[in-house]
């Protein structure tokens, strides 16, 4: 065949190729989305759209969309248009929150596609993590969180701790029972005295130790103004104040109201479930309601059982009385403290593998244990209490030692966060043609503060393009997200000789949802070379 017939056959064949559709043109991209990439809506969408600028495959690909928690918020498909070139997802109504649209198609060419983008509905709250349960940030002292170590003041400061929570239980549970078991108040002298005084007395002296030594560790090197501060404009604050005139009221209730004696132990414990986590929780209503009923059921129990050793070593034919009732409720009790536990550990933790890595996922650990070996203890003493109507004193004692250790441990637990701590990300790769830097800050779910640094070797000049990608690591099917860093002017003293530094930030909800990601720079040099970097973080 001569060479002239061959080149013919050749500019026949690429006419022919530049005919077919999606042969000649690039591959398959997102060109419009709807909602778009980085947007915030006031109101929730109806459905997502995604048009790219080719055909794409109609068996192939995915399209879905998922909410804070990286659940996906709907179980149907996507529906490919008749041109085969856009997506439409329909979605149920949404709530406030950041949420994830992710696609993985095929264009007509046979090449995958895929990324990711977020986009906001409404003014979602701040996402929270172990900062929320801070109180050095609520008075503003930021910069002043209590240490790690285990100093003599972190165990006096404990030691106080659990002499208040002794004291609460004591007094909520002995006023409670006074009214739920008539017979105490026909208690011989000077017991019944005793019995009535000592527990609401015993709550003064904790409550005003507890309140000082809290107090002076949360405004060490604090000015007198800020004092006004914590009792007059803070919850922790006001909450203090009101545990102390609860205390006192307390102490001015005659023993004979026992009705009125047993509601003031109701607001007490109200008190306390209103300055705990719960409080600083959504849906703070639930939280706070069954705080409020584990309190109960503590008190019922905790208080019930130090009456009863009370009695034991006072009067014990009265203490077998009053045990056939205290066994009957402290099964009650048991059970709502599990339920309640249960559901506030669902409710606060997002993770439950966070129960192993946090102090206070380990301390509920304990507590779980030494719970179930109150059960066990419990039954040997109803057991006993059946065969000779009275309880063992080997028991007792080994219950009240077990409920010790029980508010040993919620002393401790109760002041640490149920949330593991975020840390900003903070990371620097040297390289001979290029140095990188990113810093997310303050690394959590929802609006972070993006910036990526380039030290690009003088001789490349300045980069064509700078991109940041977040991939995460738990969810391997879903396509990168794209952070659109623009560059800014840098103050920040960092330079390298023989390198200039080239800076871009952005600042957006681009973390969608807690979990393990890695964070990816691209950046195309001058002579068209792309230079990839990549580093791993988690944020909970």
């Amino acid at each position: 065949m001569s060479l002239r017939c061959l080149m013919a056959l050749a500019a026949a064949a690429a006419i022919w190729l530049s005919l077919l559709p999606g042969l000649a043109s690039a591959h398959a991209s997102l060109q419009e989305a709807s909602p778009a990439a980085g947007t915030r809506v006031e109101a929730a969408p109806s459905e997502v759209k995604l048009v790219f600028n080719e055909r794409i495959e109609e068996a192939v690909g995915a399209l879905q969309v998922l909410d804070g928690k990286s659940a996906s918020v709907t179980s149907g498909k996507a529906v490919l248009s008749s041109d085969h070139r856009s997506l439409t997802l329909p979605l149920p109504k949404l709530g406030e929150g950041v949420y994830t649209v992710s696609y993985r198609i095929i264009s007509e060419d046979g090449h995958p596609v895929g990324g990711s983008y977020v986009f906001v509905v409404g003014n979602p709250p701040a996402a929270k993590d172990a900062s929320a349960f801070d109180l050095h940030a609520q008075l503003g002292h930021a910069g002043h969180e209590a240490e790690g170590a285990l100093t003599t003041s972190a165990l006096l400061l404990y030691a106080v701790r659990f002499l208040y929570y002794a004291a609460l239980m004591f007094a909520a549970g002995a006023a409670i029972w006074f009214f739920l078991y008539r017979p105490l108040a026909g208690l011989a002298e000077p017991l019944r005295s005793r019995l009535e005084r000592l527990p609401g007395q015993g709550l003064m002296l904790a409550g005003l130790l507890y309140v000082f030594m809290e107090s002076t560790q949360l405004m060490e090197g604090q000015a007198g103004s800020e004092w006004i501060k914590l009792f007059t404009r803070t919850s922790v604050g006001i909450t203090w104040l009101s545990l102390l005139v609860l205390a006192a009221a307390g102490l001015m209730v005659p023993a004979r109201l026992a009705k009125t004696r047993a509601l003031w132990a109701l607001l007490l414990l109200a008190q306390e479930a209103w300055s705990g986590h719960a409080a600083a929780l959504e849906p703070k209503a639930v939280n706070l309601a069954l705080d409020y009923i584990h309190l109960a059921g503590a008190a019922l129990w905790a208080g019930g059982l130090m009456l009863l050793l009370a009695l034991w070593a006072g009067d014990r034919k009265e203490a077998g009385r009053f045990a056939a009732s205290f066994t009957r409720a402290a099964w009650i009790s048991i059970a709502v403290l599990t339920l309640s536990g249960i559901a506030m550990t669902l409710l606060w933790l997002t993770d439950l593998s966070y129960l192993f890595i946090t102090p206070w996922g380990i301390m509920l650990l304990v507590k779980t244990g030494l719970v179930v070996l109150v059960a066990v203890t419990g039954a040997f003493i109803r057991r006993r209490m059946k065969r000779s109507g009275f309880p063992s004193g080997a028991m007792l004692k080994a219950d009240g030692i077990l409920m010790s250790l029980i508010l040993v441990v919620v002393g401790a637990f109760t002041y640490l966060s149920p949330l593991p701590a975020n840390e900003p990300v903070a990371w620097h790769q040297m390289g001979s043609a290029l140095h990188v830097s990113i810093r997310i800050a303050p690394n959590v779910p929802g609006d972070n503060e993006f910036t990526t640094r380039v030290w690009m070797f003088n001789k490349l000049g300045a980069p064509k393009s700078v991109k940041l990608r977040l991939i995460s690591e738990d969810k391997p099917d879903m396509g990168p997200i794209e952070v659109p860093v623009e560059p800014f002017k840098d103050d920040e003293i960092s330079s390298f000789d023989g390198y200039t530094k080239f800076a871009y930030k952005v600042k957006g909800p681009y973390l969608p949802f807690a979990g393990k990601w890695t964070a990816e720079v691209r950046v195309l040099d001058s002579n068209d070379d792309e230079h990839v970097e990549r580093t791993s973080f988690r944020n909970y």
